[in-house]
């Protein structure tokens, strides 16, 4: 880990937060991104007694606004914890973007493998591979079995066609960010 200034984080904004938020958190705080996601930025957090958390926060730069909505995704990963469906817990989100220069949340670092490559794919056992692909299809269907009114994300749920929801989000997506015409685009 750095302790050195790290892009992303805005260390004395999210230090001073999370000692004023995070129960038990102690500064001085060091932050590793954690590579290897294509989307929203997540840090591996730890401070100086050792605890470890994990940050997650939009990608730096231009993000449209429905995107990277990080009050969402800690409101749905609360929500889920609810259930048997295995998520870490949640333990604060900050909404306020001066802060951090976006809006972010934390939750609790859960130890486990980050496969960054196919080589390192290609080191699991077929054993061990068929075990975690099972275990990812039960978690799947745990989650598909959650009602989004039980666990109050009904407002969340849209009991319209998916695909037609998401060509139309897609296409305003397209609208919004694209930097030349692509008439394939357009058909």
């Amino acid at each position: 880990m750095s302790d050195s200034s790290i892009e992303g984080i805005d260390e004395a904004g999210v230090a001073s937060w999370f000692a004023a938020q995070i129960a038990g958190a102690v500064p001085p705080f060091r932050y590793e991104l954690i590579a290897g996601g294509h989307s929203n930025l997540t840090f591996r957090v730890q401070d100086d007694n050792g605890n470890v958390y994990v940050l997650r926060r939009p990608p730096l730069g231009q993000v449209l606004a429905t995107a990277h909505d990080m009050e969402r995704e800690h409101r749905v990963v609360s929500a889920v914890g609810q259930t048997a469906v295995p998520v870490p817990a949640t333990l604060g989100v900050c909404e306020d973007v001066e802060v951090n220069g976006a809006p972010f949340y934390v939750m609790a670092y859960v130890e486990g493998a980050v496969l960054h490559s196919d080589i390192e794919a290609a080191l699991i056992t077929p054993k061990d591979r068929m075990n975690l692909s099972r275990e990812v299809v039960e978690v799947l269907a745990e989650l598909h079995s959650v009602e989004p009114d039980e666990i109050a994300l009904g407002d969340l749920a849209k009991r319209e066609e998916y695909l037609s929801r998401q060509l139309r989000r897609w296409s305003r997506q397209w609208e919004q960010s694209k930097t030349r015409e692509l008439d394939t685009m357009e058909e």
